[in-house]
């Protein structure tokens, strides 16, 4: 089985791509979708986030409040480290026993902060960026989400830059047209390559 990681910024095309692998064959492991279980309503990451944050870090309907966090630790590091300390840990313990139960010839795991994290590349056989501008990014992420040019600029240098993934990257996609026949042949490409 081949251990595919997959990364790109905001707005890159990299769960579109993920998902046109997952079609292709690939066991695709989703460390957003985790994070988001692990803080949705009921998730095993609140007690402690409500605990370290306050009640009212979690909104109404049961589930973390993400604009409020997302304000504070894009504001406060400190604020961002703890919140990493408590939901990476259970994220990684999923990831494990989702590609434990893989029975593809290709994993994918889909990790949004994979340059971010010096322990991810020695995990993986492969490394695949999917690439695009900042400009794209930008426009991509302001009609899918409605938010500012401002608060998307803030999520992009929060992340790792253009040229930190792609120096993790064993193959980069180029995303910056928006085309799913296009991406679509690069997912055919990298699923020929590891055995879909």
């Amino acid at each position: 089985m081949v251990r595919l990681g997959l990364t790109g910024g905001i707005g890159s095309g990299k769960s579109t791509l993920a998902a046109l692998l997952a079609r292709r064959g690939a066991c695709l492991i989703d460390a957003d979708a985790i994070s988001r279980a692990a803080t949705g309503v009921g998730g095993s990451a609140l007690p402690a986030i409500q605990d370290r944050f306050g009640a009212d870090m979690i909104g109404p309907d049961g589930a973390l409040s993400r604009d409020r966090m997302r304000a504070l630790v894009f504001s406060d590091p400190d604020a961002r480290q703890a919140l990493e300390q408590i939901v990476h840990p259970l994220v990684a313990s999923e990831i494990a026993r989702q590609a434990a139960a893989s029975r593809s010839a290709c994993t994918v795991f889909d990790i949004p902060l994979l340059a971010e994290s010096p322990r991810w590349p020695a995990r993986l056989d492969r490394v695949l960026v999917v690439d695009c501008s900042e400009l794209t990014q930008v426009r991509r992420v302001q009609a899918r989400n409605g938010w500012t040019e401002e608060a998307v600029s803030l999520v992009i240098r929060q992340q790792a830059t253009r040229a930190q993934r792609r120096a993790v990257a064993d193959l980069v996609v180029l995303n910056d047209v928006d085309d799913i026949d296009l991406l679509g042949h690069a997912a055919d490409m990298v699923a020929g390559r590891f055995g879909l």
